[in-house]
């Protein structure tokens, strides 16, 4: 099995705080390096006992890395650790799922326990007020979990403002993305592996002014220097692909909070939609009942 290259390692001991780590969170972090499938995948109480220490000295060193506890930090090595592996070790990884049908519900709905405890409307909020302020703004998203870019960008819409997803053709993002100003907003959707084009739009959006916001499944340190915030969100599967439910929940989350702030705008806007949806003969209307 593939190990993370040296990226991981490099991660994990930038967020090492200014006066380092005591030896016993020292010996945790050996471990967080050594042996991240281990550390992706185990209890707190297995990676206390590979390194010696007990389950409190884990959480804090969590902690000290800067994550909430055990559980946030996981899910970012996780994501990291899968994002170092192909297609097919991957699907490796999850070869004795049991059922695959029913781990995938079971997946998803830990998922989203986990996306609504971490849930920071703060932050929700800013990214709609971003939205809604800005002149247009451009969602990039591809592969599979370009399905999360166009549900987002159209129900944004609807709900009264210029948003639009890129989800295939290298060229139309370059396009794109040359006619950003500061007056617009860049949100990029990637789960798994980063696009490198991802990555150089972002930069570009940055460079241009834009306000620039991620949505992802771990905080990449390519997009770090171009992200204002990174919205996170579990997205592992129990195959070789990406889940796209807590990714899709997170953008329904914030077109949820564009719409209310702006509420009229948003009525005018769904109002216009429906007259014209009636008027293009878009809706299948029952047939009236017979009488009997």
């Amino acid at each position: 099995m593939a190990e993370p290259d040296d990226g991981f390692e490099g991660w994990l001991r930038d967020r090492l705080p200014a006066r380092g780590l005591r030896p016993k969170s020292a010996a945790v972090l050996e471990v967080l390096v050594s042996q991240p499938r281990r550390a992706s995948f185990g209890s707190t109480a297995e990676l206390a006992q590979l390194a010696g220490v007990n389950v409190a000295t884990v959480t804090r060193t969590a902690q000290a890395l800067g994550f909430a506890g055990w559980p946030a930090l996981q899910q970012e090595l996780r994501a990291r650790y899968m994002s170092s592996l192909s297609a097919p070790q991957v699907a490796e990884e999850h070869r004795d799922v049991g059922s695959p049908g029913s781990a995938s519900l079971r997946r998803d709905l830990d998922s989203l326990a986990l996306l609504n405890r971490r849930f920071d409307e703060d932050v929700i909020r800013e990214v709609a007020r971003a939205i809604a302020a800005a002149r247009r703004t451009v969602v990039i998203a591809d592969g599979s979990y370009a399905a999360v870019g166009i549900a987002f960008a159209h129900n944004a819409r609807l709900a009264g403002y210029d948003v639009h997803a890129i989800t295939a053709g290298d060229a139309e993002l370059a396009n794109q993305t040359a006619k950003l100003t500061s007056d617009d907003v860049l949100v990029a959707i990637s789960f798994w592996r980063l696009y490198e084009s991802t990555v150089l739009a972002a930069d570009e959006a940055k460079r241009r002014g834009a306000r620039v916001f991620a949505v992802t499944d771990a905080a990449s340190p390519a997009l770090a220097g171009a992200v204002e915030h990174v919205l996170m969100v579990p997205a592992e599967g129990v195959t070789f692909f990406p889940s796209l439910t807590a990714g899709m929940a997170l953008v329904q989350a914030i077109v949820a909070q564009l719409a209310a702030v702006d509420p009229a705008r948003t009525s005018e806007s769904i109002e216009a939609a429906e007259a014209m949806w009636s008027r293009f003969d878009l809706l299948h209307r029952r047939p009236s009942a017979k009488p009997s």
